[in-house]
């Protein structure tokens, strides 16, 4: 199999918008698909990213893929998958509203029943609530820009089709956390998906959502993943992102975050596997008094690539965020992490933190790092760092006097490293599958 070049993969793309195009019949003439035009075109113009641009430089996608995929061996989208099969990969003990995407396409067969949610919380396929929920469509769907979008946004938004869009309305506290499990049947051809999710969150709401990853087969699979959040005045938002991939798994998960009121936005993004993983968080703050948190942790072994992107613009006064990302990184595998902090002339007495750590554990492994600060404003705290490094020599001198041998020592050490990101997941049952995923691991 001869690998594919960055035009096989343009050409590829472009030619299943338009057989995608033609299957839409009466909907090609919503407003809907006029976003859908508007974004083909914007990707013809730059198609798939490569490494001679600057923000993939150390993650080529389009190599990786023209590696792993044959454009003679793709599904058709067609997949059989049972509940039996699925629920072996749902969280344990997790009381939630269950999401189950298959190939990018929520399936309405294995996910919870709409037509018992909670008072309050509105979820529909997304192509659905184009029509349904025009009005927040119109204000809200791809209308606001925000630094770190790019081709693979734009790529997305033409194929949105197959995700789901969720609301919880003014004051409503949502208990249960709502779970999106993300399957990519891979298992006789190789697959791509393109799920594109809209949430809002209106005034004085709390709610969470739980992004899962999971590929199926031994073919390869490429996930190109948008997930939009609206949080207005009061409200209270915690997301989190799962990546436990195969090893011949490629994704691209933008999230775009508009914190259009004052309010809290939590984010937690666990890698663990896959081929390559690419992390965008962007995060846009508009409004007085504002908190936002960023947690990762990337947990890598084998050749694992994983590139977290992550954007803080502030735009106004006195708001706050928190940026902390660890790795571990075994085996010959790579970690990237490039962190921009924006700080707008408006945004006096804006404080913003980040920090990038690293422990190393074998000689093969790779570590890029590059927080950034751009600050227009004089009366603002801002700090950035990074390490990298191996294991503490003396840590591991004290425990090993006490009598913890080595791969003991070790763990407990890794553990602990992990903990500080693992404890701001605040459900329960998925903190502890975490602790537990990354004990075995370590």
């Amino acid at each position: 199999m001869s690998k594919l070049i960055k035009e096989d993969i343009d050409k590829f793309f472009i030619e299943q918008f338009q057989a995608f195009e033609n299957s839409l019949n009466g909907e090609s003439k919503k407003p809907l698909h006029a976003e859908r035009k508007t974004a083909i075109d914007k990707f013809k113009t730059a198609g798939f990213p490569h490494a001679k641009d600057e923000e993939y430089k150390y993650s080529n996608i389009a190599k990786t893929f023209g590696r792993l995929f044959s454009l003679d061996n793709m599904s058709d989208g067609a997949f059989s998958l049972s509940i039996d099969e699925a629920s072996k990969y749902f969280i344990p003990e997790l009381d939630a509203i269950r999401l189950v995407f298959v190939n990018g396409v929520l399936d309405a067969n294995l996910s919870d029943d709409f037509s018992s949610l909670p008072k309050g919380v509105h979820i529909q396929p997304i192509k659905i609530a184009a029509d349904d929920y025009a009005e927040d469509f119109e204000k809200h769907f791809n209308k606001h820009e925000i630094e770190g979008s790019d081709n693979f946004t734009d790529l997305n938004t033409a194929f949105t089709n197959g995700g789901v869009f969720v609301k919880i309305d003014k004051s409503v506290v949502a208990e249960k956390s709502i779970a999106c499990y993300y399957f990519n049947d891979a298992k006789n051809a190789d697959i791509v998906s393109q799920p594109r999710n809209l949430v809002i969150a209106e005034k004085n709401s709390q709610a969470s959502v739980i992004e899962s990853y999971i590929t199926l087969g031994e073919h390869a699979s490429f996930t190109n993943a948008v997930t939009e959040i609206v949080v207005e005045d009061d409200a209270i938002f915690d997301y989190y992102k799962y990546q436990n991939e195969s090893d011949k798994a490629i994704q691209v998960g933008t999230t775009m975050v508009h914190q259009l009121g004052k309010s809290v936005f939590n984010g937690v993004t666990l890698s663990l596997n896959g081929a390559m993983l690419r992390n965008n968080l962007n995060i846009a703050v508009y409004k007085e008094h504002s908190e936002t948190n960023m947690y990762g942790l990337y947990l890598l072994d084998g050749n694992t690539h994983v590139d977290n992107h992550t954007v803080v613009d502030h735009k106004v006064p006195n708001c706050e965020s928190n940026e902390m990302y660890k790795g571990i990184l075994d085996g010959k595998s790579r970690g990237v992490f490039n962190g921009k902090i924006f700080v707008r002339q408006d945004a006096q007495k804006t404080n913003a933190f980040q920090s990038n750590r690293n422990v190393v554990l074998s000689d093969d492994a790779e570590v890029d790092t590059k927080p950034q600060l751009e600050i227009w404003a004089d009366d603002v705290q801002c700090s950035h760092g990074c390490t990298v490094g191996q294991l503490d020599a003396d840590q591991l001198f004290y425990l090993r006097a006490r009598g913890i041998d080595k791969k003991t020592a070790k763990s407990i050490l890794l553990n602990a490293f992990a903990s500080d990101v693992l404890s701001n997941i605040k459900i329960e049952a998925f903190r502890t599958l975490m602790e537990n995923k990354i004990h075995e691991r370590l």
